[in-house]
């Protein structure tokens, strides 16, 4: 049950009201000054606080602005008498939860603990929740350590905190949402709004009302007014997703936006002004987009502050075992019950590290969860992988583009020797995990490693 603590310098109030609680189930803790209270505070989990205005010492005005200080979601009620009203107001503007006139009826007192409790636990609860998502959208915890994935933890680290607009290009699949995400979460507007509006998923007409909202019968059916993403992102961040698809009309508003920090609503003849961090992606390259006459070079410099490209799993192989693990673990720890599954084998891992991955980590994550899901073993063996995977081994063998007076021989050594450079880069140099990726012996490696001159 929660701990209350209550600070009066009569005992016989601080008796009759710990009496009161503990027959409502409460734990309480007593003090008769603000110094003793703030000592309690320093060493005891407190959920509420219950203060009289008029102690010796420290008022109980100035022990809440001490509270405010050390926890300032902590509740406060103040106790005062009639003649120290104006006082117990004051004290509600500094942060107090409410004031109680003294005497006091128990149902009464109980009532507004009672709401000050369920309030508070929902406030902590969203704080946990928050602390919870920036964890997960950590620029940490963006799966990779190659060169190309480096990089970006850089521009993230490095932007997040100003209020620079990001361009984020990259295939679909590739992670732009997560580093968006991880750029709101680490900068200083991280508990206000992020919101999201992919720009393909709109027609034209609907794209602006979803954008800059509507006031009452703007057009038919607005029956009411509606902010738009831009008002709801206020104070936060905007992140327009496949802003290549933004119509020309709503690129020159967009600009306009971005250059007077105002904003109006359809139908609406009132500027309003708006704060937010913008946050753009993009499947297109934009400048070529800005060559074919697809997109305005105003908002595209205006949008290219600061730009990133992420890169295609097939260009960086050396993150597919990590991502594989990630996954892995993902969906054994979320479906635990469900699935007897719980890794997966070398053999599988080698299959899925040489596909190409048009669809990127998406694909890959959507491929491991399938694995999971319908795995009646405890590992994930090459069996349980999609036939087109288990079928790639061809698919990247440009067989055709061989010249023609290349014999048999020398092509298999080439093969042969680029595998074992690949198996030793995916294994950090360790022989025996890149025997296993080979499926060969450590000592069939050795042999190989020295006959190519890579030991």
């Amino acid at each position: 049950m929660e701990n209350i603590l209550i600070v009066d310098d009569e005992k016989n109030y601080t008796m009759i009201i710990g009496e009161i609680l503990q027959e409502e189930g409460y734990t309480s803790f007593t003090a008769s000054s603000g110094m003793e209270a703030l000592d309690i505070l320093n060493n005891e989990i407190i959920d509420l606080i219950l203060t009289d205005v008029k102690m010796p010492g420290m008022s109980g005005i100035q022990l809440l602005e001490k509270i405010k200080e050390i926890n300032p979601d902590l509740p406060v009620i103040i106790m005062t008498a009639y003649g120290s009203v104006e006082k117990a107001v004051d004290a509600m503007h500094r942060g107090a939860y409410t004031f109680i006139l003294k005497p006091f009826e128990n149902q009464a007192l109980i009532a507004y603990i009672t709401k000050a409790l369920s309030i508070y636990k929902i406030v902590q609860e969203n704080s946990r929740l928050k602390d919870a998502i920036s964890s997960r959208y950590s620029f940490d915890n963006i799966i990779g350590k190659s060169r190309p994935m480096q990089e970006i933890y850089e521009i993230i680290k490095k932007v997040a905190p100003s209020n620079a607009s990001v361009l984020i290009e990259g295939e679909s699949g590739t992670g732009k949402e997560l580093v968006a995400k991880s750029l709101h979460y680490n900068s200083p507007r991280r508990n206000k709004p992020l919101i999201a509006v992919n720009c393909s998923a709109f027609a034209e007409t609907l794209l602006e009302s979803e954008l800059f909202g509507h006031e009452k019968g703007a057009f038919t059916g607005a029956s009411a007014l509606k902010k738009g993403r831009f008002e709801i992102s206020d104070q936060g961040t905007l992140f327009l997703d496949e802003i290549g698809e933004l119509p020309i009309s709503l690129q020159t508003k967009l600009l306009r936006v971005l250059q007077e920090k105002t904003i109006e609503r359809v139908g609406g003849t009132l500027p309003i002004p708006v704060d937010f961090r913008l946050i753009a992606a993009t499947n297109k390259n934009l400048e070529n987009e800005v060559k074919n006459g697809n997109f305005r070079e105003d908002l595209y410099y205006r949008l290219n502050v600061v730009k990133t490209v992420m890169p295609p799993l097939r260009e960086r192989s050396e993150d597919i075992p990590l991502l594989i693990k990630h996954f892995v673990d993902k969906y054994t720890n979320d479906r635990q019950s469900e699935s007897r599954v719980s890794g997966i084998t070398p053999e599988a891992v080698k299959i899925l590290c040489d596909y190409q991955w048009k669809g990127n980590v998406r694909e890959l994550e959507n491929i491991i969860e399938r694995c999971i899901l319908l795995g009646s073993r405890d590992m994930i063996t090459p069996s349980d992988l999609p036939l087109q995977i288990r079928q790639n081994i061809s698919s990247f063998l440009d067989l055709d583009g061989i010249p023609q007076d290349v014999g048999l021989a020398e092509t298999l050594t080439a093969i042969e020797k680029r595998m074992i450079q690949r198996a030793m880069k995916l294994s950090g140099n360790v022989q025996t995990k890149a025997a296993q990726l080979l499926g060969i012996g450590k000592s069939g490696l050795n042999q190989k490693l020295k006959k190519f001159n890579l030991g």
